[in-house]
């Protein structure tokens, strides 16, 4: 019987453990890009058995929020450069989440102040941060031409490339959350007469070419995906048939053979109730190694693991206010609340001066 403290092998990546740190935005990287305060709170967090990095755009026009950073340029490669090597001097493994948030932002964050791009022309009813504490509206988006897809693929692919010149281990692209390529998948704000719009089919074409460039990049072994199937985050709005949706894109992706699958149960961050959804019929369609999100307390992780339930379990929010997370779930001892009023940008409070268990 698998043990959440036990070792695993996902693709390429061999972890010590199961417990991964998910991706979680923190808005500390100035110019968009990492450095030393990045390096030294990945490091402390270390002892996961991977390390999913804060969401990164794999090119300009892909930003939302103030001061996330990028994997698009040779300043942002150098600095993430930084973060990888102090992860693995402290024995870690670190995958980067590749992000383009598309109709989630406002002019202010795009290139010459342009309008953000989707698989949409109709603008979310939800808002983003322009700057610290400055929580605005989004703005109305245009859709991304036909012509134009060839592109975005190219940059995920280069995005990837990137990240494994910045020394990281693998990457996952972030198709989660009402971001673009959530947009794409559902039909709540996918209004294309394309090739890219309409059927499940051409819906997730987007997807399944974006991950098969990558894996052709990188390699498959080295390839990752996060989805949330009924997650309302950002506007998205549920889809039609959510689960002939992702049982579809399970399915096309199965051939791949990608290192993992990581995949949001309900609404990410919230009730994991928000919509029925059979996970374990769209696992069957993937049979590649599985990781679960949303809400697992220790209890919840062990036994997800112990009846293969999951391969592993990604867990935010408790990483943030306790680095030490993975010694502590073993040892059951407590765990240091988070302060929420830290979570999006500031300096070393609420980021880096977290006590470890010791201490």
């Amino acid at each position: 019987m698998p043990n959440l403290f036990d070792p695993v092998q996902l693709g390429e990546l061999q972890l010590a453990n199961r417990i991964v740190m998910a991706p979680l935005t923190r808005n500390r990287a100035p110019q968009q890009i990492p450095g030393a305060a990045q390096a030294e709170y990945y490091r402390q967090r270390a002892s996961a058995g991977l390390i999913i990095t804060e969401a990164s755009q794999i090119r300009p026009d892909g930003q939302g929020y103030f001061d996330t950073p990028g994997i698009h340029s040779p300043a942002q490669i150098a600095g993430w450069k930084t973060v990888t090597e102090a992860v693995h001097a402290a024995g870690g493994k670190i995958v980067i989440q590749l992000w383009h948030v598309g109709r989630i932002s406002v002019k202010s964050l795009q290139p010459g102040g342009a309008a953000p791009v989707s698989s949409t022309a109709r603008a979310a009813k939800t808002r983003t941060y322009a700057s610290r504490g400055e929580l605005v509206p989004t703005d109305t988006p245009r859709a991304l031409a036909t012509e134009e897809i060839p592109q975005l693929i190219a940059d995920y692919a280069q995005a990837a490339r990137n990240a494994i010149e910045a020394g990281f281990d693998g990457v996952q692209v972030h198709a989660a959350n009402g971001y673009l390529l959530d947009q794409f998948l559902r039909d709540s704000a996918n209004d294309r007469s394309d090739a890219y719009g309409g059927s499940i089919e051409n819906r997730a074409r987007l997807l399944i070419e974006v991950m098969t460039a990558v894996a052709e990049a990188i390699g498959p072994g080295r390839t990752s995906l996060r989805l949330s199937p009924v997650t309302p985050s950002n506007d998205i709005g549920q889809d039609s048939d959510a689960q002939a949706l992702f049982n579809h894109v399970a399915e096309r992706l199965a051939p791949l053979k990608l290192a993992f699958l990581e995949v949001v149960e309900g609404a990410t961050g919230g009730p994991r109730d928000v919509a029925p959804f059979d996970y374990a019929a769209m696992r069957a369609r993937f049979q590649g190694p599985w990781m679960v999100n949303n809400g697992y307390t220790r209890e919840m992780a062990i036994k997800a693991v112990a009846e293969g339930h999951a391969d592993a379990v990604s867990i935010g929010r408790d990483f943030i206010s306790n680095p030490d997370l993975v010694r502590r779930l073993r040892l059951n001892a407590a765990l240091q609340p988070y302060v929420r009023e830290t979570f999006y940008g500031g300096g070393a409070e609420g980021y880096t001066d977290y006590p470890a268990l010791d201490a």
